[in-house]
């Protein structure tokens, strides 16, 4: 109802229209990944099964080291901790970088919000409104939000799923630079793709940093997900570009417990740590019982570590092989994570997806995928093609895969 106010010298009323919501908010892009949600849940109240590949939440269950530490909490007050994390757990993180030849200290970590958090204050630290960061797509798409967020402006760079979403030549990166160029962005292993970047395209976008004198912002939070048998490649491992690299890191899909909201903004840059710890004082501190639970999983047994890789090592071939025996879909094999994206024969793959929740179900069952769409910048891109994460176990990936077929079936039918 609008409001209601005097009229300027006239007496009666008049209305009064609502402010506008803000440019930055009218721009922000929804998330592919959990937009559809309303639909997932009307479909279950309607008694419909729904097949979660649409998230990157895994079933596996978090380690008991961690639920322990939460169910032994002897703690009288649940106080604040220090605005960039525990220094206990900032030292078990250095350990644990050092067992990847990642060579830092304690105070060159600072604990965040999840990743999400860090990355979104690397951009507000490193970024001015209208500076321009490249981004190889398809790419997570709330790279884009955060970009926003900070005013900066993401220029992509696309790779194709005809070659495995393989980095795309390195002089289509130099012809976006200009002088608002500020960084470029990866994340190794790659979400929505599961591509692995090689040591050789990590020294090319090395040498493009250097050159230029630019930001390094490295995602690297399922550098335990690697199959490929090559040496894991961080920014960190790369010469001469020491104080460019920001690492983006994360908890979440290292322990299955992404709703601690637990992340790491890692940098040997002093000016930008420093800078990072003005948005962290802003946000008073990182979560308590989350960091709890983070520091005791750095206890985690190897043997579950082994266990978890194994199984995913198993999903990856199960889906892969199960959606490139539907009719019309491929999808190239992911060496890292657990995502792929994959192309299907159908016309718009945003309206294929909601379709799917909203009048589609298979011996009471249905599937949820992530449209490829919200992945890239660029519109039109991605319309035939879905990011699928193969965080369910193999018995529900086998009745997703024939769901999925089904549903293709039907949709072309129509």
């Amino acid at each position: 109802m609008p409001f209601l106010t005097p009229a300027a010298g006239v007496g009666g009323l008049q209305k009064q229209t609502m402010p506008n919501t803000s440019q930055r908010g009218q721009i922000m892009p929804e998330s592919p990944i959990r937009k559809l949600a309303p639909l997932a849940e009307k479909a279950k109240a309607r008694g419909v099964k729904v097949y979660h590949l649409n998230i990157g939440q895994p079933d596996i269950k978090t380690p008991k080291v961690a639920l322990d530490a939460i169910r032994n909490i002897d703690r009288e007050i649940l106080e604040y901790s220090p605005s960039d994390g525990f220094k206990s757990l900032r030292l078990k993180l250095a350990e644990y970088y050092r067992s990847f030849n990642i060579d830092v200290a304690f105070d060159d970590i600072i604990i965040t919000t999840g990743g999400s958090e860090a990355v979104s204050f690397a951009f507000m630290s490193c970024l001015d409104p209208g500076d321009e960061i490249i981004v190889p797509e398809p790419a997570y798409a709330n790279y884009t939000a955060f970009a926003i967020g900070a005013g900066a402006v993401v220029r992509p760079v696309v790779s194709s799923i005809d070659d495995g979403f393989a980095l795309p030549p390195i002089e289509q990166f130099e012809e976006l630079i200009t002088p608002r160029t500020k960084g470029i962005l990866i994340c190794n292993p790659n979400n929505p793709t599961g591509y692995l970047y090689t040591r050789k395209e990590m020294n090319l976008i090395r040498d493009l940093v250097k050159k230029y004198d630019l930001y390094l912002f490295s995602d690297e939070v399922y550098r335990e997900f690697c199959y490929t048998g090559a040496p894991y490649i961080s920014a960190f491992h790369l010469d001469s570009i020491e104080d460019n690299v920001i690492l983006i890191d994360s908890v979440s899909k290292r322990y299955s417990e992404c709703g601690i909201r637990i992340g790491a903004l890692v940098t040997k840059n002093k000016d930008v740590r420093k800078t990072v710890m003005k948005f962290c004082q802003a946000r008073l501190s990182p979560p308590l019982i989350g960091q709890i639970a983070a520091e005791a999983s750095m206890g985690t047994p190897k043997e579950y570590m082994m266990e978890v890789y194994d199984e995913y090592v198993e999903r990856r071939k199960f889906l892969i092989d199960g959606l490139n025996r539907i009719p019309g879909v491929y999808s190239p094999i992911p060496m890292g994570a657990f995502y792929t994206t994959a192309r299907l024969p159908i016309d718009d793959s945003d309206k294929f997806c909601a379709w799917c929740l909203s009048d589609f179900e298979y011996e009471g069952c249905t599937v949820m995928m992530a449209p490829a769409t919200g992945f890239y910048t660029e519109d039109g891109l991605g319309k035939n093609e879905v990011r699928i994460a193969y965080v369910l176990n193999k018995e529900d990936l086998k009745h997703a895969l024939v769901v999925l077929g089904k549903a293709l079936e039907a949709y072309n039918a129509k």
